[in-house]
């Protein structure tokens, strides 16, 4: 009767320890900023429930304790002896299986769950809503508008599922200098290809062309994201005073020219893809 209830109890906590880290991991996605009073008590309390939950399965139970002092002061004749341990092995067998099983709920319970991929964008974009993005040595291979030029745009492989997920979550605005019409015609064609206006929520009318550099910052400004991630040095600087946030796209790290302005070597490598 007893090893069922304690079996009992065994399934309730793995199962409460699957739910609760769900539910942690969904928590953790959420911004600390959202979190009020109430919450961080609510997750105060938690912990102390698991830490007491945990110190209780692992404490010897009474019946073990009284079982090593009657072995302690057991008669030394041969009989007793012979039935004092064909009564003892078993109940010691039995503790240790117990504390197994405890120990490995109390493991299941505190296994790291791996954040998605969704989760690791809005964690990383600090819930912001809005985001505008160059698309020349971002989004795609090429990294000037004369390479547009001379040969069709290609859509880098390894930045394509952050840049579906980032649709998903975020209202995005790729935007490019181009040279003439026919660049920004393969640009289009290139991102059709691989999907994104089928598979994310980007339409083309979304994607913006401009003829200079100066057309681009315009198209940042009158947006007014809460991130804009380039690759042009200048243009970071010039709009630092204006964009909540903004990500510096160079393959040498630059020296840090504001506080909201973060640098990484590509867009993957900033979600940690890589």
């Amino acid at each position: 009767m007893a090893e069922s209830a304690k079996e009992e109890l065994f399934q309730l906590i793995r199962r409460l320890g699957g739910y609760l880290s769900v539910k942690m991991s969904n928590f953790f996605s959420i911004s600390l900023q959202n979190l009020d009073s109430r919450s961080v008590g609510a997750v105060a309390g938690l912990a102390v429930a698991i830490l007491f939950t945990w110190r209780l399965l692992r404490s010897p139970n009474g019946s073990q304790r009284r079982q090593r002092k009657r072995q302690g002061t057991a008669p030394s004749s041969s009989g007793v002896d012979t039935h004092s341990n064909t009564t003892l092995v078993p109940s010691g067998v039995c503790a240790t299986s117990e504390d197994s099983r405890a120990q490995n709920v109390v493991d299941e319970f505190f296994q790291p769950v791996k954040p998605t991929l969704g989760q690791i964008v809005r964690q990383k974009l600090s819930e912001g809503r809005k985001v505008t993005c160059r698309l020349l040595g971002v989004i795609l291979e090429e990294s000037s508008p004369e390479e547009l030029q001379v040969k069709q745009a290609t859509v880098r492989s390894s930045v394509l599922e952050v840049l579906l997920e980032i649709t998903k979550f975020c209202d995005l605005y790729l935007m490019e200098s181009v040279l003439d019409d026919e660049s920004e015609r393969r640009v289009l064609v290139a991102l059709e290809d691989a999907g994104v206006f089928t598979s994310g929520g980007l339409v083309k009318d979304k994607v913006l062309f401009c003829s200079t550099e100066n057309g681009r910052t315009s198209f940042v400004r009158q947006l007014e994201p809460d991130w804009h991630i380039d690759t042009n040095h200048e243009i970071i600087s010039q709009l630092a005073r204006f964009i909540k946030y903004q990500l510096h796209v160079s393959p040498i790290r630059p020296e840090r020219t504001a506080a909201n302005v973060l640098s990484t070597s590509s867009l993957e490598q900033f979600f940690g893809c890589i």
